[in-house]
């Protein structure tokens, strides 16, 4: 299955970060935004491009692997997207309900998006001989 099928961003609380045109961020000078509109633009910004990053790596890694561990690697997957898309609600629900709550929220979403491109991408470089790595 295509990792771009997988569900990888919560609808309900990502979507109007990501709804953003390109030629309104392309506008913003993101090293000097000022306010909290373009912030929260220049954050989705950002979350895009890591997550096109976490796309290339999974897709790399599990063409690396046999059908079952596709399989196993694709559960995982889904599995830590529930856990980030959980765990950045908590931690940006300070605050919540509040102008800068879509950039708290793409902020987090970015670290732990940033995180799991470079584990995954530590997974597809194991060395020879060992016995935790799955190849």
């Amino acid at each position: 299955m295509n990792y771009r099928a997988l569900p990888l961003i919560s609808v309900t609380v990502t979507a109007s970060l990501l709804v953003l045109s390109s030629s309104a961020i392309a506008a913003i000078d993101c090293a000097n935004a000022m306010t909290q509109a373009d912030m929260s633009q220049c954050a989705a910004s950002e979350l895009d491009r890591e997550d096109k990053k976490l796309n290339a790596a999974y897709s790399a890694y599990r063409k690396k692997l046999s059908p079952e561990q596709q399989q196993q690697f694709k559960n995982v997957q889904l599995a830590w997207i529930k856990f980030r898309d959980l765990a950045c609600t908590f931690e940006s629900s300070s605050s919540s309900g509040g102008s800068v709550h879509g950039m708290a929220m793409g902020s987090c979403l970015k670290a732990k998006t940033m995180q799991r491109t470079a584990d995954i991408e530590a997974m597809s470089k194991c060395e020879e001989g060992d016995v935790t790595c799955v190849r």
